[in-house]
């Protein structure tokens, strides 16, 4: 049973655990993308999330915070500089699992590419903008456009109709 178990130990004992994930998040930020099993990457993830979370707020506090988690001068300098610049404005979620077809060789185990979301330029698509951030419950451009574009044919409808009435009102007078 795994009751009150919220960490993956990995195998490892504390110390060894802490230097694997310390090792492993410098490699990703420096490298924008690692390839390891999926319960590492899992691991990593939560390790990793937090610390670029905090290196939006580029203060000398949440820099040595960070690098007493990475221990790693170049990983911090990445991170606060090119990493924090492209992920400002992203709300969380800033990495991406994505498991590989094959095991491993020696042990079978799952493999997975873990990445740096903002930094893969295959998903991104060449021409589009940010998508402007909407919810359900809010009108879409199409619902806005339509009203506006009803009241601009009442408006037409409208001033064609006056001619039509004066037309038939000096008709009438005829």
């Amino acid at each position: 049973m795994r009751h009150g178990k919220k960490v993956n130990h990995l195998g490892r004992k504390t110390a060894h655990r802490h230097a694997l994930l310390s090792n492993l998040a410098s490699s990703l930020i420096l490298n924008k993308r690692i390839t390891t099993t999926v319960a590492k990457a899992k691991a990593l993830k939560q390790y990793v999330e937090p610390l670029i979370t905090k290196a939006k707020d580029n203060t000398t506090h949440s820099r040595r915070t960070v690098m007493s988690y990475l221990q790693n001068k170049e990983s911090v300098t990445t991170l606060f500089g090119e990493v924090a610049g492209r992920v400002a404005d992203r709300p969380g979620g800033y990495t991406r699992i994505i498991k590989l077809s094959a095991p491993r060789l020696g042990d079978a185990a799952e493999m997975c590419l873990l990445e740096l979301v903002d930094f893969n330029d295959i998903y991104k698509k060449d021409g589009a903008d940010k998508k402007a951030k909407t919810r359900r419950s809010r009108r879409t451009k199409k619902s806005e456009a339509a009203p506006a574009a009803e009241e601009a044919s009442a408006e037409t409808t409208a001033s064609e109709e006056k001619p039509k009435k004066a037309a038939k009102k000096s008709k009438k007078k005829e």
